[in-house]
């Protein structure tokens, strides 16, 4: 039987960037997206609002009833819909595996605990730094910033303008590790050479969602 696995995002150009993953890393499952750039607007203008959980819900409700057998959301602004909905599959944030990997980096032995987040929009920095934090508490140092100039280059179509706004926030970074806070920065700093881990969410994300699939499996 072939799995089908449920996309929920924001900003459509992750679509193909999902399906493109999928096809690599299992190639015999099917993907089912819904793409709702209204969720981010509204995260911008008015914060995760209770209209956003709702809407948000009801679409991980619909991938379920497509047969969905996991939901990933790929939107960090909105990741915090899934906390509050009881879904009948695994639903997972996609940056929840990346921000588990900042973590152990910056307590690693030798390590300073210190942690930097890049974003491009700052809907994105308070969800990111909350999920940090439940992870790491006090103990570790978490700089959460807005990366200068890249929304403003990616909207006026200048995707290397943003690539090299992120990769230049990067380079600048004092941290143990670096943390791209959204899935659509993570082309930005392919074959960069940067003297820290930088993370990236969708490869992370994906490998987390096939884990929570084998594991119900097994059950």
């Amino acid at each position: 039987m072939t799995v089908r696995i449920g996309f929920l995002h924001t900003a459509p150009p992750l679509a193909a960037t999902f399906e493109e993953l999928l096809s690599r890393e299992r190639p015999q499952a099917q993907a089912l997206h819904v793409v709702d750039s209204w969720l981010l607007a509204t995260a911008i203008a008015d914060g995760v609002t209770e209209a956003v959980h709702d809407r948000a819900h009801q679409h991980m409700d619909y991938l379920a009833g497509q047969g969905a057998s996991a939901v990933l959301v790929t939107c960090s602004s909105i990741g915090e819909t899934i906390e509050a909905h009881g879904a009948d599959v695994p639903v997972l944030r996609v940056d929840a595996a990346m921000a588990a990997a900042a973590v152990e980096i910056a307590r690693a032995p030798g390590a300073g605990g210190r942690i930097a987040v890049l974003a491009t929009v700052q809907s994105t920095l308070g969800p990111t730094r909350r999920l940090l934090q439940r992870s790491a508490g006090t103990e570790l140092a978490i700089e959460a910033v807005v990366v200068p100039g890249a929304a403003h280059a990616r909207a006026a179509g200048d995707q290397d303008g943003h690539d090299q706004a992120i990769r230049v926030s990067a380079a600048a970074a004092d941290a143990d590790v670096i943390v791209l806070a959204q899935a659509s920065m993570a082309g930005a700093v392919a074959g960069a050479d940067l003297t820290v881990p930088v993370l990236t969410s969708p490869e992370l994300g994906l490998r987390a969602l096939f884990t929570a699939i084998d594991s119900a499996e097994d059950l």
